[in-house]
C-alpha cells in the first residue's frame, strides 16, 4: 500500500512543482502565448518521434543506480526509493506521456497539472500495488513483445496529432492564416489514416515484430480509427465536425470561410458596404462587433440588448460553444435577431496606439495590446479572467441576469438568453 501511495506522491509532486514554478494564473495566460505554443509543438513532435522508435528519452543510468541502492535500505524510506526507482527506470515509456499530460494541463491553467498527475499516477500505482500484494497475479500478465512497441507507436500518432493543436493555437493568435482549417484537417486525416494502416499491418516500423496476422482487438481499433478518419474528410468542404469542435481552427478561419462556392454577401445577405460601421461577420455570419463602444452604440440604435462575449482566438471552450451551442437553430435565431453581439478577444496581439496604452489599476501591468485591454476590462468590471464568459447588458451597462461561462447544455444556454432578453423587453 505504501509503495502505491509513494508512486502517487512522486507524480503529484511533479505536477505541484510545475504549478508552483509558473503559478496557476500564469499557466492560463501562457496558453495563448505564441512562443509557449510553438515550444510545446516541437516538444510533442520530439515525443512522437521517440515513440516511433527513432530514439529513447531516458534519464541518466547513474540516477537509477543511486536510487536503487537507497531502496535496499528497507523500511518506509526504502519503499519510497523503490517507487522513485520505478518512476526513473520507466521514464523512457512514461516520459512522453507525462510530458504531454503536463503540456495539455498547463494550457488549461489552475491546478490542472496536479489533477492530471493524480489521475496518471493512480493508473500506474493501482496495478503495481496489486502486484506487490498478490505476486501470483503477474503470472497472468501477457508476455512482453511486439505488441508493446505497437502501443508506443499508436501513442506516437496521437502525440503528433495533438502537437498540431498547439501549432494551430500560435497561428490563431497571430492570425497568420498558415494553418487554416482545411490544412489542419488534411494533416489530421493523414495522421489518423496512417495510424489505421499501421493497425491493419500495412505499415511497419524498424522496431516492429513480424505480424503474420492481426488480433480481433487490433482490427476493431483499426476500424474505429479508419471511421474517424473518414468522418474528418467532409470537414474539408465545410462540415462542422462537432465531435472534435474546439480542436480544429473555427469554421470562419479557413480558405472558404463562408462555405465552398459562397461569398460573404451570398451567405449573410450583406455586402461589405452594408455591414454596420466597425462590424464584421463572425461565426455563422453573425454581425459581430469587436469594439465595446461601437457595439453598444449600435445596440442603442437598434434597441436591442447586448450579448458581451469574452473570448479568445486560441480558446478551445469558446470554439466548442460556438460550434456545438450557437449553431443550434433555437440559439442561432436569437443571436441573429434578438441581441447585438460584441466579441472581445483577450489574446489579440495587435499593438494599441501609444496614446491608448496604460498601466492597469487592477494588476499593475502595462496594457500594450488589444487583447491586454479587453482582458483588463473583464477583470476590472467582472472580477474574472476566464473565457468564454457571457454577459447580457442593457444600454446603461447594467447586467440583465447573472453572467455565465462555459455552458455546453443547449437548453440551459437558451433559457439564460431568454431570461435576459425578456427582462430587457419588459
Amino acid at each position: 500500500i505504501l509503495y502505491g501511495i509513494f508512486i502517487v506522491v512522486i507524480y503529484v509532486l511533479l505536477g505541484s512543482i510545475v504549478t508552483g514554478i509558473f503559478g496557476a494564473d500564469a499557466l492560463n495566460a501562457l496558453s495563448t502565448n505564441v512562443w509557449f505554443n510553438l515550444v510545446f509543438f516541437l516538444l510533442l513532435v520530439v515525443f512522437a518521434i521517440s515513440f516511433f522508435g527513432a530514439f529513447e528519452i531516458m534519464l541518466p543510468n547513474s540516477w537509477a543506480n543511486a536510487v536503487d541502492r537507497k531502496a535496499d535500505r528497507g523500511g518506509i524510506v526504502g519503499i519510497f526509493f523503490m517507487a522513485l526507482a520505478l518512476a526513473i527506470v520507466s521514464f523512457s515509456c512514461t516520459g512522453p506521456i507525462v510530458g504531454t499530460l503536463l503540456v495539455q494541463a498547463a494550457s488549461e491553467g489552475g491546478i490542472a497539472p496536479v489533477l492530471g498527475m493524480l489521475g496518471f499516477s493512480l493508473a500506474i500505482a493501482i496495478p503495481f500495488a496489486l502486484f506487490a500484494l498478490f505476486p501470483g497475479l503477474m503470472n497472468s500478465l501477457p508476455k512482453s513483445g511486439g505488441w508493446l512497441n505497437s502501443v508506443k507507436v499508436v501513442l506516437g500518432f496521437l502525440e503528433l496529432a495533438l502537437a498540431f493543436k498547439f501549432l494551430s493555437n500560435a497561428d490563431l493568435v497571430l492570425q497568420a492564416h498558415i494553418l487554416e482549417r482545411e490544412v489542419f484537417l488534411a494533416i489530421w486525416i493523414a495522421i489518423f489514416g496512417a495510424m489505421a494502416f499501421y493497425l491493419f499491418g500495412k505499415i511497419r516500423l524498424s522496431h516492429d515484430s513480424p505480424l503474420p496476422h492481426i488480433s480481433s482487438g487490433r482490427l476493431i481499433l483499426g476500424l474505429f480509427v479508419l471511421s474517424f478518419t473518414l468522418y474528418l474528410i467532409p470537414g474539408l468542404w465545410g462540415a462542422p465536425l462537432k465531435l472534435i469542435s474546439g480542436f480544429p481552427p473555427p469554421l470562419n478561419y479557413s480558405e472558404s470561410p463562408y462555405g465552398v462556392g459562397y461569398s460573404k454577401g451570398s451567405v449573410a445577405g450583406l455586402t461589405e458596404g452594408e455591414l454596420p460601421e466597425e462590424a464584421e461577420l463572425g461565426p455563422y455570419q453573425l454581425v459581430t462587433f469587436t469594439d465595446y463602444d461601437a457595439g453598444m452604440a449600435y445596440a442603442k440604435a437598434e434597441n436591442k440588448p447586448v450579448l458581451l462575449d469574452f473570448t479568445g482566438k486560441a480558446c478551445v471552450n469558446c470554439r466548442k460553444m460556438e460550434e456545438r451551442v450557437w449553431g443550434e437553430p433555437q440559439i442561432l435565431g436569437k443571436l441573429q435577431n434578438d441581441v447585438v453581439l460584441i466579441s472581445l478577444f483577450v489574446d489579440l496581439k495587435e499593438e494599441l496606439p501609444e496614446a491608448e496604452q496604460y498601466v492597469s489599476e487592477v494588476t499593475g501591468k502595462r496594457i500594450q495590446t488589444v487583447g491586454n485591454k479587453w482582458s483588463d476590462f473583464q477583470i476590472e468590471k467582472y472580477q474574472i479572467n476566464a473565457q468564454p464568459y457571457y454577459v447580457l447588458l442593457d444600454h446603461n451597462d447594467n447586467e440583465l441576469n447573472t453572467p455565465v461561462g462555459y455552458t455546453p447544455d443547449v437548453d440551459e444556454f437558451e433559457a439564460w438568453l431568454e431570461e435576459g432578453i425578456s427582462k430587457f423587453n419588459d
